[in-house]
């Protein structure tokens, strides 16, 4: 019988991909919370998002800035579905309620979701990028 010349090669190709890919399934599968630290800025508005003092168990510190400072009224971070994401709940004038709902996508560093404005009633598709800025 004639033995394959694929097989090896295909089989040491898989292994060094998984090798590859191992890293960024790791921090989005275990949910390294503290990917989150940091400012983030929404490129269509320049909305700021910063979040800090992330603990495992999901509880931070969140602040959010319209230019100036709007009350965060909660926010939460937790593993879902092997993905990391944020919840944040804007409560101030003109924000009665207004809901971040995130995933952070490890592969591009940024917080993708919806955003739902309480005055209009309305969803928008929203994204953030890490901002080193101040």
């Amino acid at each position: 019988m004639k033995k394959s010349t694929f097989a090896l090669p295909a089989i040491t190709g898989l292994l060094i991909l998984c090798f590859l890919i191992a890293p960024l399934s790791h921090a989005a599968g275990t949910g390294d919370l503290q990917a989150l630290e940091g400012r983030w800025v929404r490129p269509d508005g320049g909305y700021v998002l910063e979040l800090r003092d992330i603990r495992k168990n999901g509880d931070l510190k969140a602040a959010y800035f319209n230019p100036k400072p709007i009350n965060v009224a909660r926010a939460r971070a937790e593993i879902r579905n092997r993905e990391i994401t944020l919840f944040v709940e804007l409560r101030d004038v003109n924000y009665p309620g207004s809901l971040y709902r995130l995933k952070y996508d490890a592969v591009t560093d940024t917080l993708k979701g919806t955003y739902f404005q309480a005055v209009e009633k309305q969803t928008f598709h929203v994204e953030f990028v890490r901002w080193n800025g101040r």
